[in-house]
């Protein structure tokens, strides 16, 4: 399974395959894994300016809202995908002791949207990177 993603201020993206294929996918694994390659991308370039990340994932938006917020430190002991989780919430922690804002929007699939599509691609890249990651066993 690939994860990817598109930044449209840049015209460019990334992606890498992810780990644990054995185990059985979900799309919310690809998904949580482009957002959080998105994240680290903008670390990386010490992005400080707001950032919107679209996502056509109804059910990556619900899971990250668990432990998003003030106060709000859920067990991630049964989550499948806790390896990625803990990164995007150690990442979204960072930007908000910086003061960055972070929002994520849902957008509709499978309905043409440019940048969905574009996503999408670097995502069919990811499935042939030589860039694994989240390969470790859930704990």
């Amino acid at each position: 399974m690939g994860a990817g993603y598109f930044k449209l201020d840049e015209n460019r993206g990334g992606c890498c395959q992810l780990g644990r294929g054995e185990e059985g996918n979900s799309s919310n694994r690809a998904e949580l894994g482009a957002a959080c390659l998105s994240l680290e991308d903008a670390k990386r370039k010490q992005d400080r300016k707001p950032i919107i990340l679209l996502s056509d994932s109804a059910c990556f938006l619900s899971s990250s809202q668990k432990w998003i917020g003030k106060r709000k430190s859920p067990s991630m002991h049964r989550n499948p995908d806790a390896d990625i989780m803990r990164d995007i919430v150690q990442l979204l922690q960072e930007r908000i002791e910086q003061g960055l804002l972070t929002i994520f929007i849902k957008i509709k699939a499978h309905r043409g949207d440019p940048l969905n599509e574009l996503a999408d691609r670097w995502a069919d890249e990811g499935r042939q990177s030589e860039n694994i990651r989240w390969s470790l066993p859930t704990n």
